[in-house]
């Protein structure tokens, strides 16, 4: 039988992606979720069903299977003195790489290293880039394979110690084998804001793609060195207010940055696992974001 037609944001109403959206960054419970969006529930379509409508589908979304044999994939563990003491990522790149390549350390959403980020690792490699994931959740016993477990999990994260794990894992990848010492960030939702964060405290990171991501503490917008792509939904409401501050501290402080905003999305449009997926925009926000990561990342790799 064929599949049935994938769903799009524009096939909810628009208060039910708002109570997703508090849903999926803890601001309410699942009951809270439900119990909101009973009221939108018609016909056969339960408030279960909005919910599960909206839930990733991770098989579905797949670009790059595992075991591609164009790549080399592999998790690696790290120490991290000043964070958790020890952390793990995942990290690929091309299997028959030539030269010395580009580096991109890549941050997961509030759920821990899922298969949605592996896979958008994977796909980094394969244009050319080694991809280092850290999974935030392994002080915690790693990303759980439930994303309503994984969040409970992430609220009980030391956020200080996390920090500093990220900030281990971006010594790790600098000086990766085979890497050009040339290292940018890309990160979604929760990992766009410690991609803003990173780029404030990494003197030597050379581009930076924070994708709906918290900003960055105002005072510390000076430190950034990177060069960035902000990339924002139309309708985020959570974060776009403080985008303002945040691009007014920019121009302040002469950091090179482009915006990228396109009409009518919704936050996590990047995302092809969920109905929130913008194919149109999210496939020139990557275009962007490689062009970034090609562009100032490949300056003396060789290739």
């Amino acid at each position: 039988m064929p599949n049935p037609p994938r769903q799009k944001a524009s096939d909810f109403d628009p208060e039910v992606l708002r109570l997703f959206d508090q849903y999926v960054h803890g601001l309410i419970d699942r009951r809270g979720f439900l119990s909101g969006a009973a009221r939108f529930a018609v016909g056969a379509t339960t408030a279960a069903g909005l919910l599960a409508a909206l839930s990733p589908q991770f098989a579905a979304a797949q670009q790059v299977k595992p075991d591609d044999k164009r790549l080399s994939t592999k998790y690696l563990e790290f120490g991290s003195p000043d964070g958790y003491g020890k952390a793990r990522g995942y990290l690929a790149k091309p299997a028959k790489a030539k030269g010395l390549l580009p580096l991109v350390l890549v941050v997961h959403e509030n759920r821990g290293l899922n298969p949605h980020i592996e896979d958008i690792t994977r796909r980094l490699a394969l244009d050319g880039f080694i991809a280092f994931a850290p999974d935030a959740l392994f002080p915690l016993g790693g990303y759980p394979g439930d994303e309503d477990k994984a969040r409970a999990e992430f609220a009980k994260l030391d956020q200080a110690k996390t920090r500093e794990d990220f900030l281990a894992a971006a010594g790790v990848l600098a000086n990766i084998e085979g890497g050009n010492g040339r290292m940018g960030v890309v990160g979604f939702c929760y990992g766009g804001g410690m991609a803003n964060f990173l780029a404030t405290r990494l003197p030597d990171l050379v581009a930076a793609a924070p994708f709906y991501g918290s900003a960055p503490a105002l005072e510390d917008v000076p430190k950034i060195k990177a060069e960035l792509l902000v990339v924002l939904a139309a309708n985020d409401e959570r974060i776009n207010t403080a985008w303002p501050a945040y691009e007014a501290a920019l121009k302040s402080a002469g950091v090179k940055y482009a915006l990228y905003q396109p009409a009518d999305t919704q936050h996590g449009f990047n995302n092809d696992t969920t109905p929130r997926y913008d194919e149109a925009a999210a496939r020139e926000a990557w275009r962007r974001t490689i062009a970034l990561f090609d562009r100032t990342l490949r300056k003396g790799s060789g290739n």
